[in-house]
């Protein structure tokens, strides 16, 4: 042991998307098998749904090179309130939990509220906050919202590639 302590971090991070459906049309997507739909580079594997789709209790992981597998359980998953909220665990690294919530924003617009709260368990947790700035945060739900919003125009995935050059939405 060489008598030093680890310290946690906590980072917490949030956006508010636009996205172009009501929320009946929104809120079914924030699903591991139907994000595989609308998402480029999304990949999981479902442990356990009775439905086989999101539902509270489900638990699905997702892999990412160099780490163990990130374990992820829909811990609310609330219809009517247009709310769902994963818990996520990274062996070793890190925990986060990932709050939802879609709500209406006129006829056939939605506000999509993202929260993130990352924890860091060890050194490798640490690490990864260290490089998830604000800047890599709002590349990554502005690449969804407007992967969302590409799908529910065109029935079609964007390509992360296609998205290079775009104008930023960053203040």
């Amino acid at each position: 042991m060489s008598g030093h302590v680890f310290e946690s971090n906590r980072v917490v991070r949030a956006y508010r998307q636009t996205i172009e459906a009501p929320p009946d049309v929104v809120f079914p997507l924030l699903c591991p098998v139907r994000e595989a739909e609308w998402l480029d580079g999304w990949a999981y594997t479902m442990i356990f749904s009775a439905s086989g789709l999101v539902e509270e209790g489900a638990v699905f992981t997702t892999s990412r090179p160099g780490e163990p597998d990130t374990v992820w359980i829909v811990t609310r998953h609330d219809r009517e309130a247009g709310v769902v909220e994963f818990t996520r665990f990274t062996p070793g690294s890190r925990v986060c939990v990932l709050s939802i919530g879609v709500s209406n924003d006129g006829d056939a617009r939605s506000h999509v509220d993202v929260s993130y709260a990352y924890t860091s368990i060890g050194v490798p947790g640490n690490a990864f906050l260290d490089q998830w700035t604000e800047e890599a945060f709002q590349d990554a739900v502005i690449f969804w919202e407007r992967s969302m919003n590409y799908f529910l125009k065109t029935g079609r995935r964007l390509a992360m590639q296609d998205t290079v050059g775009l104008p930023s939405k960053r203040a």
